[in-house]
């Protein structure tokens, strides 16, 4: 495993959960884009990143142990 220097690991799995709802913001604004409904299409993504960002930080948090 690979420590950067000066980064926790706190601060690396709230990174990993910031960057899934950045990505399903940005899927989810070209999605409300599609179907003209931006809001609907924000609301959306961010619910989805949120999700896998916290699948993806309870799966290291496991990888971790």
């Amino acid at each position: 495993m690979i420590v950067e220097k000066g980064v926790s690991t706190e601060e690396k799995k709230t990174d990993l959960l910031g960057r899934y709802i950045g990505i399903g913001l940005a899927l989810g604004v070209a999605f409300g884009a599609a179907i003209d409904n931006i809001g609907l299409g924000i609301a959306v993504g961010i619910a989805i990143g949120a999700g896998l960002g916290t699948k993806a930080k309870k799966k290291q948090d496991n990888q971790d142990e």
